[in-house]
């Protein structure tokens, strides 16, 4: 006899189904928590940044004033003491040379700044 009986099959796939149905809600384990309702806005506070732009001839403006970097060790260890501690955003030309990016950004680093950004212009499409 060549044929396949397929109904005890079917018995089992219907028995596996209905195990299935009553277990799967079982397994959702979510506590029914009524949540207070608050009409309050989020708080958005920003820590203090520090403006710092390099030009392309390798000059440093801190927050448009003009700075060396001999003066920038203390300064960024001034800075990193304050709490909280304020964000770096390094705004360098497009031609100015990495080396003078590496130098401050390792001044920064040096001093403990932890927050370093580079600010970007988007391109025009």
């Amino acid at each position: 006899m060549a044929d396949i009986n397929v109904v005890p099959l079917v018995d089992v796939m219907l028995v596996l189904l209905v195990i299935f149905i009553i277990t799967a809600p079982l397994l959702t384990n979510a506590v029914k928590i009524d949540l207070p309702k608050v009409s309050s806005r989020p708080n958005l506070t920003q820590p203090d940044h520090i403006e710092f732009a390099i030009q392309e001839d390798g000059s440093l403006y801190w927050n448009g004033a003009p700075v060396t970097l001999d003066e920038l060790g203390p300064r960024f260890a001034a800075e990193a003491a304050r709490q909280p501690q304020p964000e770096l955003h390094i705004r360098a030309d497009r031609m100015t040379y990495y080396d003078h990016v590496a130098k401050v950004m390792a001044a920064a680093a040096k001093a403990g700044l932890g927050r370093i950004g580079f600010v970007s212009n988007p391109e025009d499409r």
